[in-house]
């Protein structure tokens, strides 16, 4: 898994969902040089979530290896970000200062650290005013789709290797579920950094986290 390229809200410090801001250069060169890392890995299947930050960052990773036999990933909406809601786009320490002060956790770290990150989303969908935010099981209910579209696949076998673009939440909601606790959670991954999650019949075990 690899987290997409910088982005300008990346910079900006806004939360960004299902909303979508362009790459910067360094987010190019992010991709380009996770693409160089990656050129020598041959992949059976690649996948992305439907944002452009996503298929971009993919479609880059893709044109630079040089073993794999795939020109575009599978896009699909199972693997967007968390879905903000009327937070969208909000300066995200604001945000998750509304979500988690009334309940004695002013900040993202702290909501994380006393609680989850399942239940950051729980508490950020209460906080909505339209509660559009995606909470916890919706948002699950989701990205097991998009699991299920890796898992189903005949032409992965095993041994295969995989690989999925996605978001710097879902990578830590993924590492928080199967990590095992053996990694740290309460900050973002780096953009174009790489995450190795290990698939055997139903289990999934993380194995390597935010390397860069």
């Amino acid at each position: 898994m690899v987290r997409h390229g910088q982005t300008y809200f990346n910079i900006y410090n806004k939360l960004q969902g299902w909303s979508n801001s362009p790459l910067t250069d360094k987010g190019i060169q992010n991709a380009v040089d996770t693409g160089n890392k990656l050129a020598n890995i041959k992949f059976t299947a690649a996948y992305c979530s439907d944002t452009t930050r996503a298929m971009d960052t993919a479609n880059m990773i893709l044109a630079k290896n040089t073993v794999s036999d795939l020109d575009t990933p599978v896009v699909s909406k199972f693997f967007r970000e968390e879905f903000y809601g009327y937070f969208e786009g909000t300066d995200m320490d604001q945000a998750w200062y509304l979500a988690g002060a009334p309940h004695g956790m002013p900040t993202f770290r702290s909501i994380v650290e006393q609680e989850s990150i399942g239940k950051a989303k729980d508490l950020l969908k209460a906080a909505d005013p339209f509660h559009d935010a995606e909470d916890n099981a919706e948002y699950w209910q989701r990205l097991d789709q998009g699991l299920a579209l890796i898992k189903d696949n005949s032409e992965i076998h095993d041994g295969d290797n995989v690989l999925l673009v996605s978001h710097g939440n879902t990578l830590l909601s993924l590492v928080e579920c199967f990590g095992n606790g053996q990694f740290d959670v309460t900050e973002r991954p780096a953009n174009g950094s790489i995450t190795k999650l290990h698939f055997h019949d139903d289990q999934i075990e993380v194995t390597a986290f935010n390397v860069q």
